[in-house]
């Protein structure tokens, strides 16, 4: 066998958003904190996230976490959160991957009925209960960051489409959250094609009409996620969302490349994003519940336990309960001679390709 690069992994989904754990064959890299460990990565060491995210290796909708060792002496073990375009300082179902993905592999001991543990993400220190019963995680549920929301019901002017109100809100990325119905949707997936094309409209609208900076640290910025919102397909949910997430190196100034994919999962942070929305709005109160229904139909359950505030905002820090199953087990690498190390694009289903 020549391959090089070896590289262990475990594949999970998130309420059928894959999110892939390397859990072996990557080395530390410099860094103070995971912001800085994962701003090297972004620097110095892209190779990977192309390789195992692009084609053939991995497709549009996937995602890829490094576990690192901690830096903070709280965490229990450390992470980097990789996407299509970007390294994202916080996802709600790559912590419930990654979680489960220590725990069943014996990387963290388990116990039962649960298991508290934190992880150190790029945006700071997660708690984490994992509910476990023979062996299985059986439920994940997180505290995230505080969440935020910077505008509310306001106007942007989106070429083709019109003045579309939206919402922009931190939940450990950006977003803005429109209204689904207004621009003739059901969130189903046989509108798939249509809720990535009209995400990405609004999301570079948006992007160019209300910047936006984390009053923590300027090096996060922008809209860079989209959730579309409507009522329930199913009665045991409060609401049903389509988070639209970008495939490609977007040039913002052009429309030929604005591509993306749909989260399978009802998405954690979009959820945050979305109580966050509520919350500020008086259409949800801290301590109930909240069911969030994704685009398949499976649902995330979120809850406001208290007010704070974050530079100029006021702010609530949510939780997040979902379940991650593993699908499989690999190694993978990368043969000498291989053409496409780092992975490729096709316009079939990633629209105008990467270099």
């Amino acid at each position: 066998m020549r391959l090089t690069n070896l590289m262990q992994a475990i594949d999970l989904h998130a309420c059928g958003e894959p999110g892939r754990v390397i859990v072996g064959g990557v080395l530390d890299v410099p860094g103070n904190t995971m912001f800085e460990k994962m701003k090297y990565f972004e620097r110095e060491a892209d190779d990977l996230r192309l390789r195992m995210l692009r084609e053939p290796r991995g497709y549009p909708a996937a995602n890829c976490n490094l576990i690192l060792p901690p830096t903070d002496p709280l965490a229990h073990a450390g992470f980097i959160i990789m996407e299509q375009t970007e390294y994202v300082p916080m996802s709600g179902t790559n912590i419930i991957c990654t979680t489960t993905a220590l725990l069943e592999t014996g990387m963290l001991p388990m116990h039962e009925p649960y298991t508290d543990v934190v992880l150190e993400a790029p945006a700071g220190l997660v708690p984490v209960r994992a509910h476990c019963a023979n062996g299985k995680v059986t439920g994940v549920t997180f505290q995230n960051v505080p969440a935020f929301a910077v505008h509310l019901d306001t106007p942007v002017e989106v070429p083709h489409l019109g003045t579309v109100s939206v919402d922009v809100a931190w939940g450990g990325m950006f977003y803005f959250i429109a209204e689904a119905a207004p621009l003739g949707l059901k969130l189903t997936p046989d509108e798939g094609k249509d809720i990535v094309r009209v995400g990405e409209m609004i999301k570079a609208a948006v992007r160019e009409q209300l910047p936006v900076i984390h009053p923590y640290n300027p090096e996060i910025r922008d809209v860079t996620i989209g959730v579309l919102s409507g009522p329930p397909s199913s009665p045991n949910a409060d609401l049903k969302n389509a988070a639209v997430v970008s495939t490609n190196t977007l040039d913002w100034n052009n429309p030929a490349t604005w591509t993306g994919a749909i989260d399978r999962s009802p998405c954690g942070t979009g959820t945050c994003a979305k109580m966050a929305a509520l919350y500020a709005k008086g259409k949800l109160a801290l301590n109930q519940d909240f069911r969030h229904e994704g685009i398949l139909g499976t649902v995330f359950t979120g809850r406001l336990i208290e007010e704070t505030s974050v530079g100029p905002y006021r702010a609530v820090i949510p939780t997040i309960t979902g379940t991650a199953w593993i699908t499989g087990m690999a190694t993978y690498g990368v043969d000498p001679d291989d053409p496409f190390p780092k992975g490729f694009t096709v316009g079939d289903i990633w629209g105008t390709p990467r270099p």
